[in-house]
């Protein structure tokens, strides 16, 4: 079973920096696709940046220069080191990852951490 857990949220300073760790816990597995998602609130929730097994990365066009994105697939991690921060960065950060292939698929999602910046 597939057990993600995201650490490293909390209170950031507008220009400051985070770093988002996401890990399973469960079972491992060869995931495709890792990504990290955020909800702010009354929002939908949106794709921050995902990362492919070959390291193929997409950024949303809001933190394309400012987040980076990185696993390590061995230990079925993902990071996501998040850099001059702005307050329409706060949110609920989701961590994602995925099985399958041509045929069948599942996603799996992690709890959330809440990601606040303010001054």
């Amino acid at each position: 079973q597939v057990q993600l857990v995201e650490s490293g949220g909390g209170l950031g300073q507008p220009g400051g920096s985070l770093r988002l760790s996401c890990a399973n816990s469960g079972t491992i597995f060869r995931f495709n696709t890792m990504g990290w998602y955020r909800q702010a609130p009354g929002k939908q929730r949106e794709l921050v940046a995902d990362i492919s097994s070959d390291g193929t990365t997409h950024y949303a066009d809001s933190v394309k220069t400012r987040f980076t994105i990185s696993r390590d697939n061995a230990k079925s991690t993902v990071l996501l080191q998040m850099n001059n921060l702005k307050p329409e960065d706060t949110a609920v950060y989701y961590c994602k990852a995925e099985r399958g292939d041509a045929i069948w698929r599942l996603d799996y999602w992690g709890q959330g951490t809440q990601v606040t910046v303010s001054s």
